[in-house]
């Protein structure tokens, strides 16, 4: 099977009508991963899978963006009817587990590892299933936060989470397929450096000689549109927009 991507969610920081926050299926080598669990893509993704064959979650950061449909799918596949046949692994900062029981008031996550297998990422972490190779890389996000690199025979898909310019996102992407990158901010502001605007990501698409750039993570001081156009004019390769409901082949 090909890689592809189907984006699930583009919002920040808050889901809209018809648009979740940040959240893809990513499908190649007999694997289906779920990456980011933005509010709103849990209710998405069972338009594409049944989440319960899920092979695997990826979480990029914990800001609830990202990560907070965890929940939903904790509730799904616990009380739901959606029971995995084995705990699903969960591939996210050290802190998730913590998170989702200190919310449901539990005192320790021990109630989820009937549905989840916790797995803490860390700079480098390099996993293989079937035959898709996850590799995931620390970026600057002023938080604990991993951009990702998929491979499936010859295919590279890169995937910024929420980042800003750094040297290891620019690594992660050399020569992607297809670059899925934020674009959340219009300008940086009092020097703070913890996501991208549109420039950046066609600056590091360039950089990192991407073949394609989806533009991604669009905030609201910028629209889909004019956040890609200025990407675009900066990438110098294929620049479009990352849309609910696209299925994109790598």
């Amino acid at each position: 099977m090909p890689l592809s991507l189907t984006v699930l969610g583009t919002a920040s920081p808050h889901p809209g009508p018809d648009r979740p926050c940040s959240g893809y299926l990513l499908s190649g080598g007999g694997a289906e991963v779920w990456v980011d669990a933005g509010p709103g893509t849990f209710a998405a993704l069972q338009r594409y899978t049944d989440p319960s064959r899920l092979t695997a979650i990826w979480i990029s950061h914990l800001h609830a963006d990202h990560s907070a449909d965890l929940l939903a799918a904790a509730y799904a596949f616990a009380f739901g009817g959606m029971t995995p046949a084995v705990p699903v692994p969960v591939y996210a900062p050290q802190d998730c587990a913590r998170r989702i029981a200190a919310f449901l008031g539990r005192p320790d996550s021990d109630f989820l590892k009937g549905v989840f297998d916790f797995r803490a990422l860390y700079d480098g972490h390099d996993v293989r299933h079937w035959n898709l190779r996850l590799t995931a890389r620390a970026v600057a996000h002023g938080t604990e936060a991993y951009g990702l690199r998929a491979e499936c025979q010859g295919s590279v898909l890169a995937y910024s989470g929420d980042s800003g310019p750094c040297a290891a996102l620019t690594e992660l992407a050399v020569n992607a397929d297809l670059f899925v990158c934020e674009a959340d901010i219009d300008e940086h502001r009092g020097g703070e450096q913890v996501h991208l605007t549109p420039e950046d990501a066609g600056r590091i698409a360039q950089e990192a000689r991407v073949r394609e750039l989806l533009v991604t993570h669009v905030g609201p001081t910028l629209s889909r549109e004019s956040a890609t156009a200025r990407a675009a004019a900066v990438s110098g390769r294929p620049t479009r927009a990352a849309v609910e409901g696209d299925i994109r082949s790598v």
